[in-house]
């Protein structure tokens, strides 16, 4: 039974749904699971607990917030990860996660993968995409203490109730106060982070407008999704960059992937090739994408989106 730790994103609401994925590997076949937040302990247990945390950490360094400061508490957490005698620290791959991992394997001279698919704890091994997503590979590590970041939605989870207790890691470390964190400005849709959403409606260049992306947000409110666009969409400017989809935008893994006017270009398809589930709707019935999808609608997209939405609201 090895001693796993991971790195616990917050939000608004509490917990990001998106790390259980991340908590059902580090628990493997019994592994003993440690999270650690900069945040309160106390609230998190509850249902932290409920993904198999026994102790959850909650860092602190006197007098400094840890959420504005990353290089603080990168060294907090990187004495926290020797406190505890881990073997692995597993984190998202989200900005967050990417960044303070990076910066614990420089403190710790570790071994990091960033954007794993799939983890084997016990064989010290991670698959993970390159050349765009076009192929994977297994990699062996070697050492005593390993870092990897997990592409969010890519690994399923389920429950397993434990017991956990908050605890509390101080630390002496001082902010060299060379990085700090003024403000975190939102999109402000109130919809969820692309790279952590379940269901993701993307539109392509036929929208046409940037106007006409209310349809597919309208459709995407239905079942709780998010909105995306392809690059020919974006460069249009029919949608902000934080909306794009792709090699050169955000990579996706959600559970249904609706692919509005989209032709399926090897950039695009990097991008959400991990999607559980795809559906595509295109007009054009030798368009790439629907060599890729798992269902396809031969139609226009203005015509098929309403009729899709009004039958989401039914069911």
């Amino acid at each position: 039974m090895a001693n796993i730790g991971v790195l616990i994103e917050t939000d608004s609401n509490g917990v990001k749904a998106s790390n259980f994925g991340v908590l059902s590997a580090a628990r493997g076949d019994g592994n003993q699971v440690t999270a650690f937040v900069a945040a309160d302990a106390e609230g998190c247990k509850e249902i932290l607990g409920r993904h198999g945390v026994k102790t959850v950490v909650e860092l602190r360094s006197e007098g400094e917030d840890l959420a504005a400061r990353p290089e603080l508490q990168a060294k907090v957490l990187a004495e926290a990860c020797k406190e505890y005698g881990l073997e692995w620290l597993l984190g998202l791959c989200s900005s967050k996660g990417r960044d303070l991992l990076a910066r614990v394997a420089a403190l710790t001279d570790a071994p990091l993968v960033q954007d794993c698919l799939a983890i084997n704890l016990n064989e010290k091994t991670a698959v993970k995409p390159f050349f765009s997503g076009k192929t994977t590979a297994t990699l062996s590590l070697k050492g005593d203490f390993f870092l990897a970041s997990i592409r969010p939605n890519v690994i399923d989870w389920n429950e397993a109730p434990v017991e956990a207790e908050a605890v509390t890691f101080s630390s002496s470390s001082r902010d060299e106060g060379r990085l700090a964190v003024k403000e975190v400005k939102k999109s402000g849709s109130g919809r969820v982070d692309l790279s952590e959403a379940n269901i993701i409606i993307t539109g392509g260049r036929p929208i046409g407008s940037a106007e006409n992306f209310k349809l597919l947000e309208e459709c995407a409110d239905t079942v709780g999704g998010t909105v995306g666009a392809s690059r020919v969409a974006v460069d249009l400017g029919y949608a902000p960059h934080s909306m794009q989809v792709g090699q050169t935008g955000k990579t996706v893994s959600p559970k249904l992937y609706i692919a509005c006017g989209l032709s399926g270009s090897v950039q695009h398809f990097a991008g959400m090739k991990t999607s559980k589930v795809i559906v595509a709707i295109n007009t054009d019935k030798d368009a790439p994408i629907f060599q890729k999808c798992d269902y396809g609608i031969i139609g226009d997209l203005f015509e098929v989106v309403p009729v899709l939405q009004e039958e989401l609201a039914r069911r």
